[in-house]
């Protein structure tokens, strides 16, 4: 725990239940391997739509292949929010300040507003394009961010216990 936390996250992480998962024997542990199956589902819809909006698996209409990816990734979106607040409650003030869990943090932010301005179109665009024709730009360059910034963010999840 640091001085210079914010007050509300000393609160959280001294707790009833933040005490409840850094006493418990398989509380952390338990969150620490759902965050990581999590991630799997998360990574794998994403991966998979992501690379469909690019041009792959390009025989399949886009919008077989996007829909269902979308969804594995909110799936497994949901799960990590879960998972994460809990491991973040054990420790929340050492946590927060930490500057790559900060980083972190922000790509959410970032890799969600993207995935926000996106589906705002994609829906039509993916009812209008038929198998072997290309996404318009716009679409692909949110795909290609989107691979990018929620890579860092998985490399920056690990990171945190670095620094």
């Amino acid at each position: 725990m640091l001085a210079e936390a914010p007050h509300v996250l000393i609160a959280l992480e001294q707790s009833a239940l933040g005490a409840a998962i850094r006493q418990s024997t398989w509380a952390y542990p338990a969150a620490n391997v759902g965050h990581i199956v999590s991630l799997t589902l998360f990574a794998g819809g994403v991966a998979a739509m992501d690379a469909r909006l690019l041009g792959a698996f390009a025989a399949a209409p886009a919008a077989s292949i996007v829909r269902p990816a979308r969804r594995v990734a909110m799936l497994g979106l949901l799960m990590m929010l879960a998972t994460g607040w809990v491991l973040f409650t054990a420790e929340a003030s050492h946590v927060a300040m930490n500057p790559v869990f900060q980083i972190k943090a922000a790509l959410i932010a970032l890799g969600l507003a993207n995935a926000l301005l996106v589906a705002r179109t994609l829906d039509a665009v993916l009812d209008d394009t038929q198998a072997f024709e290309p996404l318009p730009a716009r679409v692909r360059l949110a795909a290609a961010l989107s691979l990018a910034i929620w890579l860092s963010v998985a490399a920056c999840g690990r990171l945190i216990a670095y620094f």
